[in-house]
């Protein structure tokens, strides 16, 4: 099997793209059989002639994201970038690129927004917001359609992570477009990188202004949190951690609401046990989660030092990619794992990653997810796709999989 290196997600095989195309969107493509009847294979990115691991079984994936001898760090030779960006452009001075006590200490910081307690008193502003959205949906002429990604999956999240990050609303645009050129899957290397000088510039004015004005958000809490403790940090540090949570915060959340949202509306059985019983609608986050799984190539790592691993030897420095999306339909952790049953209720799927790098607003997303699908069919009970799911284009080879819109009609 021979790829080729362009962006994270974005590796063309011979055969098609890696990962493959979803023939159907919530299912692995027929080339995953292979992979996974093997568990652990070996891929070469031809661009760079690199050759890399990849990882589909679930147990297999939870063992290497907690082993030690396994690497999240950006700057090493062999780290399977797909976008092989040059240092100034990569965000490896961010906790999701650090290791040990170092992603420890990082992380720390920003998860004090994150905690339990304080996504819970995010519960009445999300609310407003999806209300707000909601609003603006139904005031929109739904002949012949409206697109739902646009109009509501992309403004929603990007509304709440904007407020946290204390991001003028006005910005919302700038970073839904920019967001999409990184993530996206169709944009070249040059419009990436400039998108990334331009998202750059904007958050390290926002770092001095939040230096001479803080406010109460995250930015400045953090800024606030490095100067009590008396540690060392440089712009870098913060403008790394904004543009992470920025992608993070909005991209993905976004296009699991898209794709949730189609898989409801593709399942009338599933939408009527929502509509019946709405206490189901925390189970029916996590079976979403885990049914169109979006983070497929989203974990990529390096070996330390050689590893014993189904079967196989990881030599140390080898590159590494665990797919999620084969791991969400192990029949031996989910039985009858292509069928889609909100009452399932897991938590055990990897749709927010696994170990110490396991996703830090995962509680975020979820109440977001929860507020949205209470809510929508209520006030939209008519809700339904304006074309055949299998039509609507799909972000095939994206870092972060979804739909390029989401033609609704009511």
């Amino acid at each position: 099997m021979t790829t080729s290196a362009t962006d994270p997600g974005t590796a063309e095989v011979e055969t098609g793209t890696f990962p493959y195309q979803r023939q159907c969107p919530f299912t692995p493509p027929k080339e995953y059989a292979e992979m996974v009847e093997k568990d652990v294979s070996q891929v070469t990115l031809t661009g760079s002639g690199l050759r890399i691991w990849t990882i589909t079984g679930y147990e297999t994936i939870r063992q290497l994201l907690t082993d030690p001898r396994v690497s999240a760090s950006r700057k090493h030779a062999n780290f399977p970038f797909y976008f092989v960006a040059p240092p100034e452009y990569r965000t490896e001075t961010s906790f999701i690129g650090y290791d040990g006590q170092a992603h420890s200490d990082t992380r720390r910081k920003a998860a004090l927004t994150f905690t339990a307690r304080q996504v819970r008193r995010l519960r009445p502003r999300i609310e407003e917001i999806v209300d707000h959205h909601l609003d603006r949906l139904l005031a929109m002429s739904p002949t012949p359609y409206v697109d739902f990604h646009h109009a509501f999956s992309l403004p929603v999240p990007m509304t709440v992570i904007c407020e946290l990050l204390g991001i003028p609303q006005d910005r919302q645009e700038f970073f839904i477009k920019h967001g999409t050129a990184l993530l996206g899957g169709h944009s070249s290397t040059k419009e990436r990188q400039a998108a990334i000088v331009e998202v750059n510039a904007y958050v390290n004015e926002l770092i001095q202004l939040k230096k001479a004005e803080p406010g109460d958000d995250l930015l400045s809490r953090a800024m606030a949190d490095y100067e009590a403790s008396g540690e060392e940090y440089t712009d870098r540090d913060l403008f790394n951690m904004v543009r992470l949570l920025m992608n993070g915060g909005h991209e993905t959340t976004a296009s699991q609401l898209s794709l949730g949202t189609a898989c409801l509306l593709e399942n009338p059985d599933q939408l009527a046990l929502l509509l019946a019983d709405p206490s189901l609608v925390k189970p029916a986050v996590e079976e979403l989660v885990r049914f169109a799984t979006i983070g497929d190539t989203a974990v990529p790592r390096v070996a330390l030092e050689d590893i014993e691993i189904g079967g196989q030897t990881i030599r140390e420095g080898d590159g590494i990619l665990c797919l999620g999306l084969a791991a969400n339909r192990d029949p031996e952790v989910f039985p009858e794992p292509e069928k889609l049953d909100i009452t399932r209720g897991s938590r055990k799927h990897l749709g927010f990653g696994h170990g110490v790098h396991h996703c830090i607003g995962a509680d975020l997303a979820r109440l977001e997810m929860e507020i949205v699908w209470s809510r929508l069919f209520q006030r939209v009970p008519t809700l339904r796709l304006a074309k055949p799911f299998l039509d609507i284009p799909r972000k095939e080879g994206a870092v972060i999989y979804g739909l390029w819109e989401l033609p609704v009609t009511w």
